[in-house]
């Protein structure tokens, strides 16, 4: 939706989540998850548009919102 607002073609777009978890006591926690963008190309002057999108993602995520106060969240993008 972003991207798409801003006229920036998203097609081939694929993210990668990787989460890290550490031992408390005798559980398992989530502690950081990091999501890696990739498959599009970015043209020179999409580039920070794109970054300013990445940027400011978590602010309107549901998902960052419910847990980014427990879990850090992290982003990148290929090519940025």
């Amino acid at each position: 939706g972003a991207l798409m607002a801003r006229r920036i073609d998203p097609a081939g777009l694929v993210g990668n989540a990787r989460g890290e978890v550490e031992l408390e006591g005798k559980v398992l926690v989530l502690k950081r998850i990091h999501v890696a963008y990739s498959g599009f190309e970015l043209t020179d002057a999409d580039r920070g548009t794109v970054q300013r999108v990445v940027d400011t993602h978590a602010q309107g995520c549901p998902v960052a919102r419910s847990i980014g106060a427990a879990i850090h969240i992290t982003t990148s993008v290929d090519g940025l």
